[in-house]
């Protein structure tokens, strides 16, 4: 099993969900979350004054999936969160050692 973290522009998020859902994808966890990359930040002006803001709002979104999909699930995410323009966002694959279901004990992949 792997864990795929994607952040991404928030205004891509219902995209994204549906892309996923039609992959079969039956949960995910989505954080609002802040960030930069290359690019720092960017300049914003506020009553003639022009300071930089650092950070700039995203979306997190991360699934659990089986070996078998996450060539799927990555390439949906690129197809639904890709603009074209820098701060697109990143995609993270990390592997995943044990899930459990808390309600029914459930292990492994039957936990997902």
């Amino acid at each position: 099993m792997k864990k795929i973290e994607a952040v991404i522009r928030p205004f891509k998020l219902d995209e994204v969900k549906e892309s996923l859902s039609d992959l079969g994808v039956q949960g995910m966890t989505v954080t609002e979350v802040k960030g930069f990359g290359r690019t720092g930040g960017k300049m914003e002006v506020y009553r003639g004054s022009a300071y930089v803001v650092d950070f700039v709002p995203k979306v997190k979104v991360e699934v659990v999936v089986v070996d078998t999909l996450v060539a799927q699930v990555v390439e949906a995410l690129i197809a639904a969160a890709r603009t074209g323009r820098i701060g697109d966002g990143k995609i993270f694959v990390v592997p995943v050692e044990e899930v459990v279901r808390i309600r029914t004990g459930e292990t492994g992949e039957q936990a997902l």
